[in-house]
Order: C-alpha cells, then sequence, then structure tokens
C-alpha cells in the first residue's frame, strides 16, 4: 500500500463509496419479501443480513477476477478511467433508489466501465465476449430462470400443504423464510461485494501496484466486505418496499420458494464467474412466486417501470461515464470538477429523498400508488391461471389466496359471493 498516489486512494475510496450504495440498493433482494410477510421485523432482517453479505465476501474471488481482468483490457486502463466508471456506476444506483426501483448495481458497474473505457481508448479495449457470455446473456437469463424455478417451487409447496393445518404451515414457511433469506443474504456477498474487489484490483493493476492478472489482496477483500455490510445495514427501504409490496402481495410459501430460488441461481452464478445481478434473479423470483399462487397477481405496472430501469441500466451509466472520463482526461482540475459533481449531485439526491421519507417504520405501508395498483391480471398471469386445474376442493380459488387484495375494491363483495357459489369467474380473478 506504499505505493498508493494520492488519485489511487481517492479511486479506492469513490469505490467503497459504490459498494456502500450497492449494500443498501440490494438489500431488498435478501430482505423484502422476509420483512413484507412479517417473518422478520425490518432492522432484525437488515442487521442480519448486513452480517452474512460481510461473510460471504471472503468465500470466493472468482467474480473479482472476471471484473479485473475479463471485462477490458487492463493495459489501456488508467485510473482516471475507473473513477469515471465508479461516477456513472453511483449515480445511477442513487437515481433508481430515489424512485423506489431495484435496478442492478453490477450493470450499472459494467456500463460506467465501459463507457469510461471507451471515451479513453476506443472500442477495442473491451472485450466484448466477456460482456456477451458473462454479463449480458445472464442478465437475460437470471431472470428467466429463477421465475421458472420460483414459480414451480410455489406451486409445489402449496400442493404439498394443501392438507396441513394453516398456521403451522405458515410458521414454518416463515422460519424457512428466514433461512433461504440468509443463504441469499450469503450470495450477495459472495456475489456482488466482489465486484468492487475486481474494480479496486484493476485500479491497482493500472497503477502498476499489482501484476496483472493477480487477485484481490486481503485489506481489498475487507474492506469490500464492511463497505458491503455498513450499506446493507442501512437498508434501501424504499427498494424494499417495491420489491416487498409493490411487485405481489407475497404468502410465507411464496416467499421462501422466492428466496430458494434466487439464491440457488446467484450462486451457482458466483461460482462460474459470472458477474450476475441479484437484482434481476431476485426480481425474476418474486414475480415467478407470485404467478405460481393460484389467483396471485403480479403488478405488470411496476414490473414494467421496472424493466425500463434494466433496459437503461448499462447505456445510462456509460454515458455518465463517458462524460465524467472527458472531463477528467484534462487533468487534476479535471478530476476535481468530476468528484465535486459526485458529491453534488448526491447530496442533492438525499435532500429530494427527504421529502418523503420511507425507512423501518413505514416500509411496509401502502402507498397510494400501489394500493391502486389493483389492476387487471394481464395477459401472463391470465394465461397461466387458464391452464391451471381447480384445486381438489373445486373453489377454484388457490391454497390461502386472497382475492379481493387483487381485485378492486368495489368487486370485493361480488368477487367474495361468487367464490362461495362456485369457481371464481375469469372476470374476478
Amino acid at each position: 500500500m506504499e505505493h498508493i498516489t494520492l488519485l489511487l486512494a481517492i479511486v479506492i475510496v469513490t469505490a467503497l463509496v459504490f459498494d456502500f450504495t450497492n449494500g443498501f440498493h440490494d438489500t431488498a433482494n435478501a430482505m423484502a419479501t422476509t420483512i413484507s410477510t412479517g417473518a422478520m421485523k425490518p432492522k432484525t432482517a437488515v442487521a442480519m443480513s448486513a452480517v452474512l453479505n460481510l461473510v460471504g465476501a471472503f468465500l470466493s474471488v472468482e467474480v473479482a477476477k472476471t471484473i479485473s481482468s475479463g471485462i477490458v483490457d487492463e493495459s489501456g486502463i488508467t485510473p482516471e478511467v475507473i473513477f469515471a466508471a465508479l461516477v456513472g456506476a453511483i449515480l445511477w444506483n442513487l437515481l433508481t433508489w430515489l424512485v423506489g426501483l431495484p435496478s442492478s448495481s453490477s450493470h450499472a458497474l459494467m456500463g460506467g466501465l465501459v463507457g469510461a473505457t471507451v471515451a479513453s481508448v476506443g472500442f477495442d479495449a473491451v472485450n466484448s465476449g466477456t460482456v456477451i457470455t458473462k454479463v449480458l446473456i445472464p442478465a437475460v437469463a437470471a431472470p428467466l430462470v429463477a421465475g421458472i424455478a420460483a414459480m414451480l417451487a410455489t406451486r409445489l409447496t402449496y400442493r404439498i400443504g394443501r392438507n396441513t393445518d394453516a398456521k403451522g404451515t405458515e410458521k414454518g414457511y416463515k422460519a424457512g423464510q428466514i433461512a433461504s433469506a440468509g443463504l441469499v443474504s450469503l450470495a450477495h456477498g459472495t456475489n456482488d461485494a466482489q465486484k468492487t474487489m475486481g474494480i479496486i484490483t484493476l485500479a491497482l493493476v493500472a497503477s502498476d501496484v499489482l501484476d496483472p492478472g493477480s487477485n484481490p489482496p486481503l485489506w481489498v477483500i475487507v474492506s469490500a466486505g464492511v463497505a458491503i455490510a455498513l450499506g446493507t445495514y442501512l437498508g434501501g427501504w424504499r427498494i424494499i418496499r417495491t420489491m416487498g409490496k409493490g411487485l405481489t402481495d407475497l404468502q410465507p410459501q411464496q416467499g421462501f420458494a422466492a428466496q430458494t430460488s434466487a439464491a440457488t441461481v446467484i450462486l451457482a452464478s458466483s461460482n462460474l464467474g459470472f458477474s450476475l445481478s441479484t437484482t434481476h434473479s431476485c426480481s425474476g423470483a418474486v414475480m415467478g412466486a407470485g404467478l405460481g399462487r393460484k389467483g396471485g397477481v403480479v403488478r405488470w405496472s411496476t414490473a414494467t417501470r421496472m424493466f425500463v430501469a434494466w433496459g437503461l441500466t448499462l447505456p445510462a451509466a456509460a454515458l455518465v461515464a463517458a462524460g465524467s472520463e472527458f472531463v477528467t482526461k484534462q487533468g487534476d482540475w479535471g478530476v476535481a470538477v468530476v468528484a465535486v459533481f459526485l458529491v453534488a449531485s448526491s447530496a442533492a439526491i438525499w435532500v429530494i429523498s427527504r421529502r418523503q421519507v420511507v425507512d423501518h417504520t413505514n416500509v411496509n405501508d401502502v402507498d397510494e400508488q400501489a394500493e391502486g395498483a389493483a389492476e387487471p391480471a394481464g395477459v401472463v398471469t391470465t394465461a397461466i391461471a387458464a391452464v391451471t386445474p381447480p384445486p381438489a376442493g373445486g373453489t377454484g380459488v388457490a391454497d390461502g389466496a386472497d382475492l379481493t387484495k387483487t381485485i378492486p375494491a368495489s368487486a370485493a363483495s361480488s368477487a367474495s359471493s361468487t367464490s362461495e357459489n362456485g369457481p371464481a369467474s375469469p372476470a374476478a380473478v
């Protein structure tokens, strides 16, 4: 560490700030469903997640090596490029946190790194093959695989427990949720903390402190793990509300299925060195669990906004990073200008967020937008419901499903009487 210059120190601190924002931005991935179903109290949940994120940071360095030596050509990278990349990633994390959208911190970092590299040395320095196979393909595959797995797991849990005591089953699945949430937190630390390790390692290589292809030093692993754990403990309550209440109404069985499916996908990708988005995996699993319960409804208006944010993440972070790189290339004063811009923008976003505070005391409150989100089931939900056979009792109502949560209040009474007298009509569902 004796070779670290002032510029490199700025880059390392900025990387740890990104890691911190990654922590509170992605807390929802592990704990949103656990909090929304009441399996754990909010502050207890984020504290447990923080500890397991820290532990997970020490389990593997495969993803870190992908970031530090796979995405871009190390020989053309300077600390200024990495600094610009981090600026793009941090600002995108903060903007999506402000509006409560679960976007990918991983893709924000990738987009920032690619944008800054292209602005500095051109497209030839980007390893497009690695970007496609280890970033873009997993970005599409992860939510699909996790969603299908969660949907099937949800149906299986309801089928297994259809003849059991409802209260006893709920307690058991809440306990299972706590265990699966811990597994997701561990997986998140294994995957996401490594991305910051990889960025810091790349900065050290670019500054000739480490040899190309080196593993992250121990102090890098420790600092990245601590930073993401601290961010996780603060809790990204806005995004927790969206994932826990905004996408669908989850019961403990669904929460357990969603978290277990997501954790399996994330841990598998970490072992393979894929820089997977935990947000994509967990969001896909939540939607799959929503579709897996007969009578469950995914709020596609919220999901559509989330999909748009996913699509914008890479290009938006890349554009901000490219602009930042253009300024930093002007010299020390350029680096100072970009640093001031980052601090000022971050402060402005925080001030705006104080106008409507979301924290552990109101994270499970359904705001007016979510309250009015009792929207029609939509094509996907309707199609799945159409091919789902009615349960053994012939009522057409899902095990534990509450139709009054998925239809407008004005139609609740008619839906209730319909379900008492026979199978619910497609319109009611």
